[in-house]
C-alpha cells in the first residue's frame, strides 16, 4: 500500500464511524510530490496503523479544468483517483466525499459517522 507520507499535519476533525476511527489532517507537510490539503485517515479499533487514506491533493495545471482538487483513495484493496473538483477544497465537502468512498471501500453502508471533535 502506497500510503501518504505525512511529516507533520493538524488534527482538524474527529470522527467515529462503526469500529473505525476517521481523522481529517490539514496543514500537511510531505516530501511527496503531490500537494495534500486533506487527508482522512482511518483506523479499525485496536490496530496502529490507518487501514485506509482518502487524500485531496492539489491538481496539476493540465487537470485544473476537471476541478482544482482531486480525491485518491489508498488502502490494501484499493488505489485509485475518485475524481476532481473545485468542492474538495473546502473540508466540510472532503469530509463528507472522504466518508462516502471509505464507507464503499470498508462496507460500512447504512453507518453514519459521528463526529466526535
Amino acid at each position: 500500500m502506497q500510503t501518504p507520507t505525512i511529516e507533520t499535519a493538524i488534527p482538524k476533525r474527529r470522527y467515529q464511524f462503526g469500529p473505525y476511527q476517521a481523522v481529517l489532517l490539514g496543514e500537511i507537510e510531505s516530501p511527496d510530490a503531490v500537494r495534500y490539503r486533506y487527508i482522512m485517515a482511518l483506523v479499525r479499533t485496536g490496530d496502529a496503523r490507518p487501514s485506509v487514506f482518502v487524500s485531496c491533493e492539489k491538481n496539476p495545471r493540465a487537470r485544473a479544468q476537471d476541478g482544482s482538487h482531486r480525491l485518491r483513495m489508498v488502502s490494501e484493496q484499493v488505489n485509485e483517483d475518485l475524481g476532481s473538483s473545485d468542492d474538495y477544497a473546502d473540508a466540510d465537502a472532503f469530509a463528507v466525499a472522504a466518508l462516502n468512498a471509505a464507507a464503499r471501500v470498508l462496507g460500512l453502508a447504512g453507518i453514519t459517522p459521528v463526529q466526535l471533535s
